[in-house]
């Protein structure tokens, strides 16, 4: 069974900086790409960040220039460094994967449980 834990969700100043980890587990043959989102209370999920397995990396708009998100894929995990953070950027974090498992044709959605990042002025 493939299980993603995230760790380094935080309560920051405004102006801070944090990184969060996602690590999975599992007999996962191959990881085709890695994202990250979050989501504030009443809203919908956020997509913020995305690496894909040719290190193809994306950013919304709103976290560009202040968020990097990286990976070490032999390590199955993913990571988001976040500076120059706001009170906007409170919200809980989740990890997302788009994995193969061993003799599947097709890849598998996996998500954390989440991490929370506060962010007070």
């Amino acid at each position: 069974q493939v299980q993603l834990v995230e760790s380094g969700g935080d309560q920051v100043r405004t102006g801070g900086s944090l990184r969060l980890s996602c690590s999975a587990s599992g007999r996962i043959a191959t990881i085709k790409a890695m994202h990250w989102y979050r989501q504030t209370s009443g809203q919908q999920r956020e997509w913020i960040a995305s690496i894909t397995q040719a290190d193809s990396r994306s950013y919304a708009p709103s976290v560009k220039d202040r968020f990097t998100i990286s990976r070490d894929s032999a390590k199955k995990m993913v990571y988001l460094q976040m500076d120059s953070l706001k009170p906007e950027d409170t919200a809980v974090y989740y990890c997302n994967m788009q994995l193969f498992l061993p003799q599947a044709w097709q890849p598998s959605d996996y998500w954390g449980q989440g991490t929370q990042v506060t962010v007070s002025s």
